[in-house]
């Protein structure tokens, strides 16, 4: 499976971004997507999730301006980011989990990332 993102760019303090991820194939349903970013010199932290319930899970830091979705038809994650701050500033990568839907077992797949920069 390939993941591919797009949407990121640079944006002003305050500002707001839409990021999308498309899989190359269907997505089970059941399975958890979401997005993860990583900052230079930093480890890739978790940002939010979506499992195929429906049901999200945010990073404190970004709890109330980032809001994450899904939409199984097309395969696809997205990331909607406002009240954007520098310490966003990071490659975002989305992150599809095959086969958690049914356990604890799972693959990791990972798109290949997207810069985005908060400046002014």
């Amino acid at each position: 499976v390939q993941l591919m993102e797009s949407g990121g760019g640079l944006v002003q303090p305050g500002g707001s971004l839409r990021l999308s991820c498309t899989a190359s194939e269907s997505v089970f349903s059941r399975d958890t997507m979401g997005w993860y970013r990583q900052a230079p010199g930093n480890q890739r932290d978790l940002v939010a999730t979506i499992t195929g319930s429906g049901r999200t899970n945010y990073a404190a830091s970004v709890k109330g301006r980032f809001t994450v979705s899904r939409d199984n038809a097309k395969s696809a994650v997205y990331l909607y980011m406002e009240n954007l701050e520098p310490e966003d500033t990071a490659v975002y990568y989305c992150n599809y989990k095959m086969g958690s839907g049914a356990g604890s077992v799972y693959i990791d797949y990972w798109g290949q990332g997207t810069q985005v920069t908060v400046s002014s």
